[in-house]
């Protein structure tokens, strides 16, 4: 294995381990969470980039669904996937996907990383409220008001503050020839 490959993995472990991390910082409500999850999404893709951004989300995915202790409140397992809090966690994937996406094409500015990050958390909800209206058996209406509404808000305020020290964090690691995107 080569010594990229390696620092790749050891990247993708790193921002998979602070993702497990943070979502333990909880706030419990009594259908949908709130969580460090999105936060710690933002962050990791706003440092890392598109590649070992989403590599890092879907570790931490597949870490949570074998039934590691990964997801919010020391769970893991597929039954989480599958109950009402499964589409957020699933609707990462994509997030990561588009953040790192956008990020790529239109720089890593403190403006593109604002538009990413809260553009990332609007997608997270809308995968989240849709999950929860299938496995909830809720009308649309009532699946946004439980699982986006009261959560749209502090998602915005997670995006400016995972868009601000994600831009910081990265300019400064890639400054000091600490961080080495390949």
């Amino acid at each position: 294995m080569t010594s990229t490959k390696t620092y790749g993995l050891v990247l993708t472990a790193f921002g998979a381990a602070i993702i497990a991390v943070l979502a333990q910082i909880t706030i419990p409500l009594p259908l949908v969470p709130i969580t460090g999850q999105t936060l710690a999404i933002g962050l990791i893709v706003t440092i890392l980039g598109l590649k070992y951004g989403t590599l890092s989300v879907l570790v931490y995915c597949l870490l949570g669904a074998i039934g590691l202790p990964v997801f919010t409140g020391m769970s893991g397992g597929l039954s989480i996937l599958v109950g009402p809090t499964g589409g957020y966690i699933i609707g990462f994937i994509p997030t990561a996907l588009f953040m790192g996406w956008y990020l790529n094409k239109f720089g890593y500015t403190y403006i593109h990383g604002l538009i990413a990050n809260v553009s990332g958390m609007m997608i997270t909800l809308a995968f989240g409220t849709i999950w929860l209206k299938f496995v909830a058996d809720m009308s649309l209406q009532a699946a946004f008001m439980a699982g986006a509404a009261p959560f749209i808000l502090l998602e915005m305020m997670k995006g400016v503050i995972a868009a601000w020290v994600g831009i910081l964090v990265r300019h400064r690691l890639l400054n000091a020839n600490l961080l080495k995107l390949v």
